[in-house]
């Protein structure tokens, strides 16, 4: 693991139904924080101005899931979210832990890899003392060079305003975001991979038909798509290459499938817990876990 990276910081479902995903994940047994809307820079040092898009979050203490909506549709777009929505709705952002976005972006630069450069985030939020302003800094790996989903790393300067004790726990038992799971079409494979053990400064090792990269606590795990069926019997594949799903870490996999079930979504089991799918899950497939 490279110093500046410290593993998931958060992921992100895209939707233009909002209200629809955030019932989903309720359903789930997901605590969600508050709606709260964003407040985005277009360009290194501009200042923010309100943006399309609001989230609720599914809050871990380390990381979150975002459940991310454009709300606004006649509202400034500066981080282009709405063309991505446009592609295709559904698990499109991945943003690895940073406690230096400076330096981070720095180092992705001297590895050839093209960033945004470090833009600045904000959004207002209610805690315990009152109105808040959450603060955030990112560098987003350009786009078009990441055909699997939108990617980067994110910096919180306002942590303890994000992940609130109040919204850490959860009737499902969640605790965590363990790993990510990309697939890659055959012929991207090997750059995606490349990429991504740039991107973390690590080497990638091999589980089965699946490639493992470490990044602390958390994984990214890559797989072919002529491989996908095998890790993902009867998903749905939204293009040649995406973010197909994530490992929530769960406290108990029985009681948490229990939840799940009651709240009217079928789940499979597997070896160590169950999956939701992402027909079900607004495009991303649930992998649950103990642990």
């Amino acid at each position: 693991m490279t110093g500046d990276i410290r593993g998931i910081h958060h992921t992100a479902i895209l939707t233009r139904d909002l209200d629809g995903l955030e019932r989903a994940y309720a359903s789930f047994g997901f605590t969600l924080s508050p709606r709260s809307r964003h407040l985005l820079a277009g360009r290194p040092g501009e200042a923010p101005v309100p943006g399309c898009t609001a989230n609720r979050c599914a809050l871990f203490g380390d990381a979150y899931i975002e459940l991310l909506g454009i709300v606004d549709e006649t509202a400034p777009d500066p981080w282009h979210t709405r063309p991505v929505a446009d592609e295709y709705e559904g698990f499109r952002v991945l943003n690895l832990d940073t406690g230096d976005a400076g330096a981070a972006h720095r180092r992705l630069r001297d590895a050839g890899l093209r960033t945004s450069g470090v833009l600045d985030l904000e959004r207002d939020v209610v805690t315990d003392e009152g109105p808040r302003t959450v603060r955030a800094r990112a560098v987003h790996l350009d786009p078009h060079t990441t055909p699997e989903g939108h990617v980067g790393v994110a910096q919180h300067l306002t942590r303890r305003y994000v992940h609130q004790p109040r919204h850490l726990r959860h009737p499902n038992g969640a605790r965590g975001l363990a790993a990510v799971l990309i697939v890659a079409e055959d012929t991207a494979y090997d750059a995606i991979t490349d990429r991504y053990a740039r991107l973390l400064g690590t080497a990638p090792r091999c589980e089965g038909p699946v490639t493992v990269l470490g990044t602390g606590a958390a994984r990214l795990r890559v797989v072919r798509a002529s491989d996908a069926e095998e890790v993902l019997p009867g998903e749905p594949a939204p293009a040649a290459s995406y973010l197909a799903a994530m490992t929530v870490v769960v406290e108990d996999a029985d009681h948490a499938r229990r939840v799940v079930e009651r709240g009217g979504t079928a789940t499979r089991p597997t070896t160590d817990g169950f999956f939701v799918s992402a027909r079900d899950a607004y495009g991303a497939g649930l992998f649950f876990s103990a642990g």
